[in-house]
């Protein structure tokens, strides 16, 4: 578990270096917390920037600087945050991180190394190469300051959206995004509702298994949604705050993904779109008012 002291931490370690991005009222009932407009084009940021930050005050950052395992988003922001501190990054990505994400690594300043199909073979070659060099190790989605870091997007909702929201739907990949939020609101009302792919169900198996356990991964949104398992701190804060988690097919995220672009010009990379498209799953009541994050944006709009 992480502790809402752990996300207010967070906010004041990062504040004034990340971006307090927009809470966009699309319609009486639906709201858009719009986090692809943070930098590096995801959320990811948060949680980096914070991780980073907090090594440095302990002293953890050596002269190899900072490694990372990543589909792209958390390599994006863990590159940034290395930059934004001075020390040299290194990331490790599948081999079928989409292209504009690794020329984007690489703008960054950032060693990038492409490893096998799959975040799990990335990891896996990280995990070595970090043995061999000392390097800081920036876990995605399980270290406890990325996930802090991530939680204070619910801080920010709550504060500007124009009326209170009843129920946050969130897209889960390995869980740092959900298990954040999840524990910034555990002693508010809201409902936080985790949508993942039919293709990638990492949480909803750890909540139906009692914990987690390596899940096959695929489908349109496996290189953001893509991790084999679901990290401890996320099942630990979906398992305490009864969260409830929903799966979406392929087909509804690309529908959510086009109808985001057709009707507000968001331009949500599948990952993003498949918190959206949890509105197929999950069916709120009249007068509930909902919010979506829409966590990334590093995609390539040339099919919108």
């Amino acid at each position: 578990m992480i502790s809402f002291a752990d996300i207010t931490a967070a906010r004041h370690r990062i504040e004034g270096r990340i971006r307090r991005t927009p809470v966009f009222e699309a319609a009486p009932d639906l709201v858009f917390k719009l986090e692809y407009l943070q930098h590096t084009g995801s959320f990811k940021a948060r949680g980096a920037l914070n991780n980073v930050l907090a090594a440095a005050e302990r002293g953890d950052l050596g002269p190899a600087g900072v490694i990372a395992a990543s589909g792209g988003n958390a390599g994006l922001a863990v590159a940034w945050a290395a930059a934004q501190v001075g020390v040299p990054a290194e990331i490790h990505v599948p081999a079928t991180a989409p292209a504009v994400k690794v020329k984007r690594l690489q703008s960054l300043g950032a060693t990038v190394v492409q490893t096998g199909s799959e975040y799990s073979h990335a990891l896996a070659a990280s995990t070595d190469r970090a043995a061999q060099t000392g390097a800081f190790v920036c876990h995605a989605y399980d270290q406890r300051e990325m996930v802090a870091g991530a939680g204070t997007i619910a801080l920010e909702l709550l504060e500007d959206a124009a009326a209170p929201v009843d129920t946050v739907l969130v897209a889960v990949g390995g869980g740092g995004l959900v298990g954040g939020i999840a524990a910034a609101l555990a002693d508010t009302p809201l409902r936080v509702v985790a949508v993942e792919p039919v293709a990638a169900p990492t949480l909803h198996t750890a909540l139906d298994r009692g914990g987690p356990v390596d899940v096959e991964v695929g489908g349109y949104a496996a290189d953001s949604l893509g991790a084999r398992r679901a990290g401890a701190i996320a099942y630990a804060v979906a398992a305490h705050t009864g969260l409830v988690s929903v799966l979406v097919e392929d087909a509804a995220i690309r529908d959510a993904r086009q109808r985001l672009w057709d009707e507000w010009r968001i331009v949500a990379e599948p990952g993003a779109a498949a918190a959206y498209a949890g509105l197929t799953a999950y069916r709120p009541a009249d007068g509930e008012r909902v919010a979506v994050v829409v966590c990334g944006a590093n995609t390539d709009p040339g099919d919108l």
